[in-house]
């Protein structure tokens, strides 16, 4: 099934597919792993694609290229990239628009293609949501034609409520799950109203929400989740959704109570995110052809109940609220 990605004249599937897992900081992963991740994707229907110039220095832009190269209905896959995350240090002086204009070209040489359909800011630092060049650097280049749409990635729902209010933000990309409740609030409210695309990434919580994690699961040392769990490398929230691992993990175990016994872990949260009509598309990663299948079919199955929702929130307000809702 497809959703309008906002006020963009693009139709997206409801579940596509992100592709950091495939570039970087999620271990080891060989270039023909993710090539045929990214062909399973297409394979299974998806049409949204979600990449990023820092995701293995480019490297998961071009597997996205090398595929695309081969499929005969390219035209109809929208590919989604991010730029901003290069600058080094990576403060809001460095958002020239030299600079995002050479981020954007690389990724246009990377991707193999003219005009990009989807540039998004990638986290840029909080200051940048009050420089307003920063965005008409990114209006330029709509109007250049190197890019179709302009979409901001963000850290914090405050974030994406300031980042709206530039006329050329097309979409958001936010962190959204059953562990991340906040932006079903205000944002969501703002995005309808505004026609704002939502783009739900690290929905599963960086492999909480698919229950095959425990207290003795062991990660590579080039995983994030090894080497991120305090934010040592970018921001917390981006690991285990900022929950402390433990908590993450009896959170999970109270959640899967309610998980039907026609659907994984994975599928119910997917579905659960999918319920709120705000979200345009979900983007979970994977390097798995098995789990991307999965993700997949997680789109045609039934809406949780109402009972099951407030079930999840329960959880949520009991469980993690108070490590999680007024950070992000």
């Amino acid at each position: 099934m497809e959703r309008r990605l906002g006020s963009t004249d693009l139709d997206v599937t409801e579940v596509g597919l992100g592709t950091w897992n495939i570039g970087s900081d999620w271990g080891e992963v060989s270039s023909e792993q993710a090539r045929t991740a990214v062909r399973t994707a297409l394979e299974e229907g998806v049409t949204f694609l979600d990449t990023a110039d820092v995701y293995g220095d480019g490297a998961s832009e071009q597997y996205i290229a090398d595929v695309l190269e081969e499929w005969d209905d390219a035209e109809d896959v929208t590919v989604a990239t991010k730029v901003g995350r290069r600058i080094d240090p990576h403060e809001v002086a460095g958002y020239t628009a030299e600079t995002l204009e050479e981020h954007v070209d690389r990724s246009r040489e990377n991707l193999d293609a003219d005009t990009l359909d989807l540039v998004q800011l990638h986290c840029p630092p909080t200051p940048a949501y009050y420089h307003p060049r920063v965005f008409d650097a990114m209006e330029a280049l709509v109007e250049d034609g190197k890019i179709d749409h302009v979409g901001v990635s963000v850290e914090t729902v405050e974030e994406a409520l300031k980042a709206i209010e530039y006329p050329c933000v097309e979409t958001i990309q936010i962190i959204f799950n059953p562990l991340r409740q906040r932006p079903a609030e205000l944002f969501f409210e703002e995005a309808k109203r505004r026609d704002i695309g939502v783009i739900v990434r690290v929905p599963l919580a960086s492999g909480l929400l698919t229950g095959a994690l425990s207290a003795e699961t062991e990660f590579d040392e080039s995983d994030h989740r090894n080497f991120n769990r305090e934010g040592e490398a970018f921001d917390r929230g981006e690991t285990f959704s900022g929950l402390p691992f433990e908590r993450g993990l009896e959170a999970v175990d109270r959640i899967e109570e309610y998980v039907p016994a026609e659907m994984t872990t994975a599928q119910f949260t997917l579905r659960w995110i999918l319920d709120h009509d705000a979200v345009s598309t979900v983007i979970p990663g994977s390097s798995s052809p098995e789990h991307i299948r999965d993700n997949v079919a997680a789109s045609s199955l039934d809406s949780l109940s109402n009972q099951t929702h407030g079930a999840v929130r329960d959880i949520y307000e009991r469980t993690v609220y108070e490590h999680i809702h007024h950070q992000w």
